[in-house]
């Protein structure tokens, strides 16, 4: 599904990589990329039901200044079986030359092992824009004010109270 006009990203492919396909998109609307476990044929990593481990993709991207990479999961893999990304979304800076990992955890119920050329995760490339922070003594009132933690929801009193402990 590559070709599509848009940002151009450069790609390495890595030795551990060699005969992986580069990320691609699966359908001409998809936002992400999928990104494929790098690791040997010979040795899946097994997930254990709460563990974690960061898995190799087999490549380094230079993104352009002002995007930034968002690896976020696969639905698939959290539907049917609780693995997901940990720390999602992550971000790859456009900075950024090294390999890229994808830490992912296991919250289903039974090990899950990682073979080689799985599809793990996707990447988003997203622009970004760097903020100039401005120090004042007040902000601005809105109708929200400091009310947070789910306070546009049901049940909003309740965990404003025990953020500000007074239930």
């Amino acid at each position: 599904m590559s070709g599509e006009t848009g940002v151009e990203v450069r790609i390495m492919r890595l030795p551990h990589a060699a005969g992986l396909p580069l990320p691609d998109y699966q359908s001409a609307g998809a936002a992400g990329l999928d990104l494929l476990a790098a690791v040997p044929a010979d040795a899946p990593v097994e997930l254990a039901p709460g563990g974690r481990a960061a898995i190799p993709t087999g490549i380094a991207i230079a993104l352009p200044r002002g995007s930034e990479g968002q690896i976020r999961p696969r639905s698939g893999l959290a539907m049917r079986y609780g693995v997901t990304v940990l720390n999602t979304p992550g971000t790859i800076d456009a900075d950024y030359r090294g390999e890229l990992h994808v830490i992912l955890v296991n919250i289903g119920s039974e090990l899950f092992a990682i073979r080689r050329g799985m599809r793990i995760a996707q990447i988003v490339i997203a622009p970004v824009q760097h903020a100039k922070l401005v120090e004042v003594n007040n902000l601005d009132a809105t109708s929200r004010g400091t009310r947070g933690f789910g306070s546009t929801g049901s049940g909003a009193n309740k965990i404003n109270n025990i953020v500000d402990n007074k239930d």
